[in-house]
This record gives C-alpha cells, sequence and structure tokens, in this order.
C-alpha cells in the first residue's frame, strides 16, 4: 500500500507512467501544453479506462442535452449564442470552483492525518496550476484590451514594431484557442487534474461543484422560458447524474483498486 492508500506503487490501469515533459519544440503546440497543464501525471495515480469513458460520455451527454434545449426552446437564437452562453457558464463555474477549492481541498488536507497531510499538501501545486493557467488564459484577451494594448483605432501600419506586434498576437491568439479549448474539455473531465491530489477528490469535488451551480442556475433564473418540467429535469439531471457517477466512481475505487477517502486521511 502507498502513504495515501492508494493501493501500490504501480497499477496495470495505466499508473506509473512517466509524466509528460515539455520540450522545445513541443511548447509550439498548444495540445501538447494543454496535456500537460490539465492531466493529472502523478505515477502512482490510479488510471481507470472504465472510469474515463464514464466522465467522457457524461460530459459529453450533459453538452449536446443543454445545447439541445436552448435551440428547441428559442433560449439561443443560433450556435453562436449557445456557445456564448456556454462560455459564460464555463466562466461563472470558474468564480465558483476558485472560491470551492481552496475551502474544499483545504478541509481535505485538514482532515488528513500525517504524515499524508504534508503529502497532500505539496501535491495541491498542480491542480491549483491548472485553474490559474486556464484562468489567465481565459482573461488575457480581455487584459489586452482593458490595458489599451490593443484597440479599433491602433494604427497597424504606423511602424514595422506595430505590424510585428500585430503579427505576435495573431500568431498567439490562434495558439491559445486550442489551448483553452482543450483545457476547458480537460478540466470538465478530470475536475482540474485534482486525481493529482488523491483519487477520491476529482467525484467529491465534481458532485460538490455541480451542485452549486445548480443552485445558482436557480436563483440567477437560468432557463426562463422553458417549461417547468423541462426546467426541472434539466436543473436537477446535471446535479443528480454527476452523483451517481462520483458515487459509482468511489465505489470501483473501492472494490477494484482498494482506494477509500478513509484510508487516504489515514482513519
Amino acid at each position: 500500500m502507498s502513504a495515501d492508500g492508494g493501493g501500490a506503487p504501480w497499477n496495470p490501469y495505466g499508473g506509473g507512467q512517466p509524466a509528460r515533459r515539455l520540450t522545445f519544440g513541443r511548447l509550439f503546440n498548444p495540445i501538447a501544453v494543454g496535456r500537460v497543464v490539465f492531466t493529472p501525471s502523478r505515477p502512482d495515480r490510479v488510471h481507470d479506462p472504465a472510469v474515463k469513458r464514464t466522465q467522457v460520455v457524461r460530459t459529453v451527454v450533459g453538452i449536446a442535452a443543454i445545447t439541445w434545449m436552448m435551440l428547441s426552446y428559442g433560449l439561443a437564437s443560433d450556435a453562436d449564442a449557445v456557445v456564448d452562453d456556454r462560455f459564460a457558464q464555463i466562466r461563472t463555474t470558474l468564480i465558483v470552483l476558485a472560491v470551492t477549492f481552496p475551502v474544499a481541498v483545504a478541509a481535505f488536507v485538514a482532515a488528513a492525518r500525517p504524515p499524508n497531510r504534508g503529502l497532500f499538501l505539496r501535491r495541491v501545486a498542480k491542480p491549483a496550476g491548472a485553474l490559474l493557467a486556464l484562468f489567465v488564459a481565459l482573461a488575457a484577451p480581455r487584459l489586452i484590451t482593458g490595458l489599451g494594448l490593443v484597440t479599433e483605432e491602433t494604427d497597424w501600419t504606423a511602424s514595422p514594431e506595430r505590424v510585428a506586434l500585430l503579427f505576435a498576437l495573431g500568431a498567439w491568439l490562434l495558439w491559445l484557442a486550442p489551448f483553452v479549448l482543450y483545457g476547458i474539455a480537460q478540466s470538465l473531465v478530470h475536475v482540474f487534474r485534482t486525481a493529482d491530489l488523491h483519487e477520491t477528490v476529482p467525484p467529491l469535488l465534481a458532485t460538490l461543484l455541480v451542485w452549486e451551480v445548480a443552485l445558482l442556475d436557480v436563483f440567477r433564473g437560468a432557463y426562463d422560458g422553458v417549461p417547468l418540467a423541462v426546467r426541472a429535469a434539466f436543473t436537477l439531471g446535471g446535479p443528480l447524474s454527476v452523483t451517481l457517477v462520483a458515487m459509482w466512481e468511489l465505489r470501483r475505487l473501492r472494490t477494484r483498486h482498494g482506494i477509500t477517502l478513509r484510508g487516504a486521511l489515514l482513519r
């Protein structure tokens, strides 16, 4: 058994794989950088393909269902409006997570007994870094315009330096777009790589987060104009499905891999 109750240091489900490393050439590939930033990499982490497939299916079905509802009931005029609404919800989720993450992680670490308390505290850096990276990537274009670096009145032909800056910004934004999209997808599946902290954290944090977002949707009237029965199904369907998947994932960790929350906390 490992120190954190996670079973053997290596397992047949993908644990023990070397951490991804960036070379200079890979820095130009936003997906390669995204894999390093947003996917768990702890060597002794349990990687169960069945759990991964379930998480991906749950994410895809949830996004497809919400998109269908918004188009069917006129909540969005076109695909662009759906994308805008999804990004708005992602921003809301990130804000909620920014508050929830330190509180939940602090509670998890505080509940653990030594030596796991110090071990988990050292592991916080990578999940926190993934969350911060997505925040910065989403805010960067707005920050550029907010600081006045780029405006509608900017004369890009005024000097060679401005032309060079234009090309540099354009290339960077072209790189940033797939990095952000990949980061959002991986963050939804891996819950901001919190498996690097411990395998039980992603299902627990995902359950807490999805219920918080559902409550926010209720208070801000996210689905006004939709029939009550459909609104209730979508408001509760997401949290309930995520909760069921989380319970199944925790049970599978316990029965297949001997990993439990009690074992992680040394309780």
